[in-house]
């Protein structure tokens, strides 16, 4: 499954590195997001309502979003 973020666009997620990520989890098997890894994450608008789709790999580090692809 892939976590759903709460950011508008890619570029406002890659600009929140240094930051804890806003995310809703999706996953009915267990918690996705871990404090140091890397997961998918995906912005989808028919759930989310409006805005753009867009999918990343985000790298946390301690809690804090340290790269996204």
């Amino acid at each position: 499954m892939t976590m759903l973020v709460h950011y508008q666009t890619k570029k406002d997620l890659k600009a929140a590195v240094g930051q804890p990520l806003r995310y809703t989890e999706t996953s009915i098997f267990g918690e996705e997001y871990r404090e140091n890894g890397t997961f998918a994450v995906a912005r989808r608008p028919h759930l989310q309502g409006g805005g753009r789709e867009f999918f990343a790999s985000v790298t946390m580090k301690d809690g804090l979003i340290y790269k996204v692809a």
